[in-house]
């Protein structure tokens, strides 16, 4: 691969539209992600969002937009971010394990129902898969957006949504974007 700026930006925008155009393959189960989410919120619950990292930001800017809005002015609607929260992250952290910060969380916010949103480039996060584990007993539904083969989160939740790609980068690309996504589609069928 070159070191060049101009042939390093061609390439990541190459890989990039690759990425997105990949994206119609998951149609199916991104449609399916956005009716669960519709039922949910519709029905009066909400949505618990969790991610590691880059999957953090991802969660905090998709609850943001169904907290807030998205692109049309209607009605807030119920969405936590579990990857926010320096303090309550790090007692959870270190009175129960790293592993545990989620399913905590969720054992405290979440009710029968809900819809939890786990997110994962590689899906090997024990704690994203701990999350979910956690969810599936107390009644919620679960949905895992993953990335590469999924890894150990596959088939944990109810629905798995796997971005292809080997590449970090271009994996949460992808998952933003089909996030965005998710939040038109809601948007436009949720009560204003």
């Amino acid at each position: 691969m070159s070191t060049q700026p101009a042939e390093i930006l061609r390439t990541a925008v190459d890989a990039a539209t690759q990425t997105v155009q990949s994206v119609l393959r998951l149609e199916e189960p991104i449609l399916r992600a956005a009716e669960l989410m519709i039922d949910c919120l519709s029905g009066g619950n909400k949505l618990l969002v969790c991610g590691n990292g880059g999957s953090a930001a991802d969660a905090a800017d998709f609850t943001t937009e169904f907290a807030c809005k998205f692109t049309d002015d209607r009605r807030p609607y119920p969405a936590l971010n579990l990857s926010q929260g320096g303090s309550l992250l790090t007692a959870i952290g270190n009175d129960y394990g790293f592993e545990k910060i989620f399913a905590r969380q969720i054992r405290g916010f979440g009710k029968k129902d809900d819809l939890l949103v786990a997110i994962s480039t590689s899906g090997r996060s024990i704690n994203i898969r701990e999350a979910l584990v956690q969810a599936k007993s107390m009644g919620l539904k679960t949905i895992a957006l993953l990335g590469r083969d999924g890894g150990s989160s596959t088939a944990v939740a109810d629905l798995d949504i796997i971005a292809p790609g080997e590449a970090t980068a271009r994996i949460q690309e992808a998952h933003k974007f089909i996030l965005h996504v998710l939040c038109q589609i809601c948007e436009t069928r949720l009560p204003k």
